[in-house]
């Protein structure tokens, strides 16, 4: 069994924010892929099914994105699973928007979410990487993650999420590098 760990802020005042891109890439998955019902679980919301023969639990913490290892870590304590079946979907400011990329383990680059699970759980996790650029000043990051993607985003956002579920298969195989390049070229049409 793998657990994918989709980020975000719970309540519809966060929902189309770019730090929300996690809670967003789960509900689509979810639904490309005709998950369970969701259920209230470990702090969360969670939807159980199927990817590519592989048992797949969705989870989006509801416990704020500053302490999502609350969530994920009580859900991987209860499965008894290693950190190997853990998947976390994240928003990347270092990565250009639409961007996607998977790499296991590193550190949190400043990610409350991602700190939050390395402390109750440790980094050596895979991370999808989801990129929404950089403000390019520090100072206004907190605006701009919290920030609303813009109208003229929405259709390359839905292209974006719309490949990640079309091959998510390849991610629960384990295969990043065809997950990463299949995505990659459905967005270049």
């Amino acid at each position: 069994m793998q657990i994918w760990a989709g980020l975000g802020n719970p309540g519809p005042q966060h929902a189309m924010q770019r730090h929300n891109i996690g809670f967003m890439a789960m509900d689509v998955i979810a639904e490309m892929h005709g998950f369970a019902p969701i259920q209230k679980k470990f702090q969360g919301w969670t939807q159980e099914g199927r990817i590519g023969g592989e048992k797949v639990l969705l989870l989006k913490p509801a416990t704020y994105m500053n302490e999502s290892g609350r969530s994920v870590g009580e859900a991987m304590r209860f499965y008894k699973l290693e950190l190997d079946a853990l998947t976390v979907f994240h928003d990347e400011l270092d990565l250009e928007p639409f961007k996607i990329k998977v790499k296991r383990g590193g550190g949190h680059a400043g990610h409350n979410g991602l700190r939050s699970i390395d402390k109750h759980l440790g980094a050596d996790f895979r991370r999808v990487r989801i990129g929404i650029g950089h403000p390019g000043h520090k100072d206004r990051v907190h605006g701009y993650v919290l920030g609303n993607y813009a109208k003229a985003e929405q259709p390359m956002l839905i292209d974006m999420l719309g490949a990640i579920g079309s091959e998510a298969d390849w991610l629960a195989k384990g295969d990043y590098p065809r997950f990463m390049n299949d995505i990659a070229l459905r967005l270049q049409g």
